[in-house]
């Protein structure tokens, strides 16, 4: 569906529509994740006092907000924490804003920028067009109160083209008829906070000893677990590094690596190619292939019978360990009681 925020025509119309939501994707639906392990959903907005607690009370339990009162705020929180969408009042909108928000959308084009319109003003027509100019391609039209439920609609649909969504998709398509236990570890690659940047951390938030995690992975004849979490955080900063407001030193420290140089070896030890050759020649799409083609698909048929986490102790099913009764030691027999000659 066409932009409203691309011609006069287009801006007209979205000023006489009812509630309509305009997307830059068609609606995808967020498969392969439980709810509850859904990655993070966090908005940055521009908008009035009355729009804020609208937005709030929309957001409950479906993302969280953060509010700021200018754009060179929000352009400090998108170089600084992970967002899955821009919000810009309409309302709020002035032309001396301009060059900024141009600036925002053309640094981080993988950040949905969407125009929130709550109401019909002299100016809302040339705010329209204005921030149409600007690249932001995005309206929700919520000047009645279904507009506010096509907001949080939108927002879980841009979740759902994540690069972590998108991943945890393929990968459980490749998979078909894996079990739920293989399935889980490839999810926690990707759903995992970033901050869990070792086996170990992912084998104890898998609940399983790391020796015994690692162990498995080698008697399967599988690549060791520590390749496929090292290449999962290649796949998450190729997405990042889409956005040329990211520079490598921010996606370093946002991906939670210990210095940029530790960064950069980690690119040349999987790549062997240093971390500027890597963000020309890597999207995250890209970076996803390449995962899939070294790391899944050539050992497809061992990883749909792994089974990485649960095994059932060997001792379980031992009968050894519990004695039958003619196992048992048994007291030698005891002789009668003897009776004296007297009695």
């Amino acid at each position: 569906m066409a932009s409203p925020l691309r011609s006069s025509q287009a801006a007209s119309s979205a000023s006489q529509a009812r509630t309509t939501v305009y997307p830059i994707t068609p609606a995808k639906s967020v498969a392969a994740a439980p709810p509850d392990d859904a990655p993070s959903r966090s908005i940055v907005t521009f908008l009035t006092p009355a729009e804020r607690q609208r937005v709030d009370a929309l957001g409950q339990g479906s993302y969280t907000t953060v509010h700021r009162e200018s754009f060179e705020d929000m352009l400090r929180d998108l170089r600084t924490q992970p967002v899955s969408a821009i919000l810009v009042s309409v309302s709020r909108y002035q032309q001396h804003h301009a060059t900024q928000v141009a600036r925002m959308v053309r640094e981080f084009p993988r950040v949905p920028a969407v125009a929130l319109l709550t109401g019909n003003e002299a100016r809302t027509t040339q705010s329209l067009l204005a921030l149409g100019q600007q690249g932001v391609q995005t309206l929700v039209d919520a000047r009645d109160p279904a507009g506010w439920r096509d907001l949080r609609q939108f927002v879980n649909r841009e979740v759902s083209t994540t690069i972590e969504a998108v991943a945890i998709r393929r990968i459980r398509a490749d998979l078909t008829g894996a079990n739920d236990d293989c399935l889980r570890f490839f999810d926690e690659l990707f759903l995992a906070p970033r901050s869990l940047t070792t086996v170990r951390q992912l084998a104890r938030r898998l609940g399983v000893v790391p020796t015994t995690f690692m162990s498995r992975f080698f008697r399967a004849g599988i690549p060791a677990p520590k390749k496929y979490l090292a290449t999962a955080r290649l796949v998450r900063a190729a997405r990042l590094l889409e956005n040329p407001g990211y520079s490598l030193t921010q996606v370093a420290f946002l991906l939670e690596y210990s210095s940029p140089q530790s960064f950069s070896r980690h690119v040349t030890q999987s790549l062997q190619c240093g971390a500027a050759e890597f963000r020309k020649r890597y999207s995250g799409e890209a970076m996803l292939e390449h995962m899939r083609q070294r790391l899944i698909l050539p050992y497809q048929q061992q990883l749909i019978a792994f089974v990485p986490v649960e095994v059932t102790p060997q001792w379980i099913s031992r009968p050894a360990l519990v004695p039958a009764a003619s196992a048992l030691p048994t007291a030698p027999p005891t002789a009668p009681p003897r009776v004296s000659a007297s009695a």
